[in-house]
């Protein structure tokens, strides 16, 4: 079977968006092609940023394609699934350029994986798949489209019924083959993502080692994918990860939900010529093992905090057993060996921002960088959005867009652009 599978050519204007918008390799694309080819499909995969295509001119390649399955990605790549763009716009865009020249359309991502019946409509795609998505579209190609029925984790409409088989897929993820990338790609690919001691030499790149998370904290988005933890096996990371040196990359930043400490991982990389930047959680890490990543390449870590008190920690289910103090003195130890290393705090109830000014001071004191704690979305899959609503219906995402923009006066820094009502943002493209 011939299949496309789609990263569009993204656009944020007046998005809450929190992500970083630089382009980034679509793991979640390269790992349904990898299983695609094994299983021997013909697959032609596009990213628009990477590519340098507009959305109209991804939608003429594919089409010059002509594949039986087209897959569109609805967040732009698994590293931001957690924190997508609440729109579906640029989605929308590309299918309504491709028209009927893709075969089957399907869409992947958060937004189907929570919302399953408001994603269909709104992107007008004739199936979505819930949750992780490579195994999943692996079987359509391998018969499931004629008989969408029988496919678990998927939506589709069935005459004037929608047709729902089951909740959120989630892959075995640890025999994930190594994934393969366009040379192209990787050499268009300068961004280093949060990296900040010192301009990119040489093209960066994305990995995954792990997948999902051991812990449950209120306000993270993992309650409809990558939510169990899985190892990938070591052999096959390496295998990526040489691959990507052989093309050129300097830099790899992985993008674990938690990078949680590998001693053999670590080794291996220490005795590779890449650096790499990861996001964890400092407590989980003792003081020879953070030696370990810096000398291993580590360049940039990205600790959650969140907040400064215990009983704040409580109440966002931290699990967290070191002390304020605690958690200081290790984030000050990893500044030691690696040249980048910040805290990120969340505006929590409670906490004194007396406190959180003099601790802030501390850290930058040591060179370590803490942000000035912000409010956060309740994404539709979070235990936060089933705290305050309950379980996410077809107005998930508009419910907690307009809570969001109603009960701040000031956003994240990255956002330029006070974020626009959710009807605007899908005006154009999700016509009411």
């Amino acid at each position: 079977m011939r299949i496309a599978l789609v990263n569009p050519t993204w656009s944020f204007e007046n998005s809450i968006y929190f992500g970083c918008r630089s382009p980034h390799l679509p793991i979640e694309l390269g790992a349904c092609k990898v299983l695609l080819e094994r299983a021997g499909h013909a697959v032609l995969m596009l990213d628009g940023a990477l590519d340098g295509l507009s959305l109209t001119a991804l939608a003429e390649r594919v089409a010059e394609f002509a594949p039986g399955m087209t897959v569109v990605t609805t967040a732009p790549t698994y590293l931001f699934w957690r924190c997508a763009q609440p729109e579906l716009r640029v989605p929308r865009a590309f299918l309504d350029a491709l028209g009927d020249r893709g075969g089957r359309t399907v869409a992947v991502g958060p937004h189907g994986s929570v919302t399953p019946e408001t994603t269909l409509t709104k992107l007008a795609c004739d199936i979505v798949v819930r949750g992780e998505c490579e195994e999943v579209v692996t079987r359509l190609a391998e018969g499931g489209l004629a008989r969408l029925d029988a496919v678990p984790a998927l939506a589709f409409r069935d005459g004037p019924e929608t047709v729902v088989t089951g909740g959120p897929a989630a892959t075995g993820f640890v025999d994930l083959p190594a994934l393969s990338w366009p040379d192209a790609w990787v050499a268009r690919h300068a961004h280093h993502h949060h990296r900040f001691d010192r301009a990119p030499e040489g093209p960066g790149a994305e990995v995954e080692a792990s997948r999902g998370c051991p812990y449950s904290c209120t306000f993270c988005a993992k309650i409809d994918f990558r939510d169990k933890y899985r190892r990938r096996a070591l052999p096959h990371i390496l295998e990526e990860v040489d691959r990507l040196i052989a093309q050129g990359a300097t830099y790899l930043y992985f993008i674990d939900e938690i990078f949680l400490p590998q001693k053999p991982l670590l080794e291996a990389l220490a005795a590779r010529k890449v650096e790499f930047g990861v996001q964890t959680r400092i407590d989980l890490w003792k003081p020879d093992m953070l030696d370990l990543l810096g000398a291993a390449g580590c360049v940039s870590i990205e600790a959650g905090v969140e907040s400064l008190t215990e009983a704040g920690r409580a109440m966002l289910d931290k699990n967290c057993r070191a002390s304020t103090d605690d958690l200081a003195e290790r984030l000050i130890h990893a500044r030691r060996s690696v040249p980048f290393v910040q805290a990120n705090l969340i505006k929590v109830a409670g906490d004194d921002p007396e406190l959180v000014a003099a601790w802030r001071d501390r850290l930058r004191a040591a060179g370590v960088w803490a942000n000035d704690p912000v409010p956060l979305y309740p994404y539709p899959s979070s235990p936060d959005y089933r705290r305050l609503w309950g379980e996410p219906d077809g107005e998930a995402w508009e419910r907690a867009h307009a809570h969001y923009l109603g009960q701040f006066d000031r956003f994240s820094d990255i956002q330029e652009e006070r974020p626009a009502p959710l009807r605007e943002l899908e005006a154009a493209c999700c016509p009411a």
